[in-house]
């Protein structure tokens, strides 16, 4: 007897149906344990990055396969926009990917061209031998292969934000996500992401994203810039890392039972160790 398998839904198509702006986590430790945890926490959307974490093909699998039992979307950032490495992380069965570092148009419909199979795009064809089509237990995959992919182009400096009309209606993109560190610093603001500037520049990705009818989500660790942006129409916002939160948190342990009593033994001599 055939197996005929379904796959998820798109984070393109939670988006279109949600009413509320969608809260993301990333998981950046490289794990599947936590990014099963990041994935139970109650999210809507997981990014797992390739981009600036200890990901590779290997690491995303195993995490894509842990967060599977939980009703999240998981969202896969690749190091960057490369059309062999956009095939092989959709064929590992990568929904929804986010692209970084998209600062025109034309590169836009690139990267298009490459989650798109011919004739509309050059994505290599091997559907019976990877998870993207749970080889080829997904009925008719080769001829819908895009509803199943959501493309997310990410804007994060003054090149992209100055072209973000136009990345925003290129035919193919479903959504916009802002990265305000990166732009801060292309806009010499470094480690300023609150800069009233980069705050603007933000806001124009987002006007832009709804006059195309497009999605922007964006990236905003501080509660304040994130219910900024939620109420200035961001459909989806990142709000907080593992790495992060582990950082945060565990210093915030120890100092509650050290505090500066810390710094008095760190200038000791080193004692004894038996």
């Amino acid at each position: 007897m055939s197996v005929h398998l379904t796959l998820p839904t798109t984070l393109a198509d939670r988006l279109a149906t949600a009413d509320r702006a969608l809260i993301g986590l990333w998981a950046c430790a490289g794990s599947p344990v936590t990014a099963e945890i990041v994935a139970s926490s109650g999210c809507d959307w997981v990014l797992l990055d390739a981009e600036h974490s200890p990901n590779g093909l290997e690491s995303v699998l195993a995490q894509l396969y842990a967060m599977s039992a939980y009703p999240v979307a998981p969202l896969v950032r690749p190091p960057f926009g490369d059309t062999v490495l956009i095939k092989q992380y959709l064929d590992l069965g990568a929904q929804n990917l986010l692209i970084p570092m998209v600062d025109s148009a034309e590169q836009a419909a690139e990267i298009v061209r490459a989650v798109n199979y011919p004739t509309t795009g050059v994505r290599g064809v091997g559907s019976a031998l990877a998870r993207s089509a749970r080889w080829n237990r997904v009925e008719g995959y080769l001829g819908r292969a895009r509803e199943t992919i959501s493309l997310t182009l990410q804007i994060e400096s003054a090149a992209a934000v100055a072209d973000v009309e136009r990345i925003a209606a290129t035919e193919g993109v479903d959504a916009l996500f802002v990265g305000p560190s990166d732009l801060a610093a292309s806009m010499g603001f470094l480690g300023q992401q609150s800069h009233p500037e980069v705050v603007a520049a933000v806001l124009r990705s987002i006007e832009a994203g709804k006059a195309a009818g497009k999605p922007v989500g964006v990236n905003a660790f501080v509660a304040a810039d994130a219910d900024r942006y939620i109420e200035a129409g961001a459909a989806f916002v990142a709000v907080g890392a593992d790495v992060s939160m582990l950082a945060r948190q565990s210093e915030a342990l120890v100092d509650r039972f050290i505090g500066d009593r810390g710094a008095t033994q760190s200038d000791a001599a080193p004692r004894a160790s038996y």
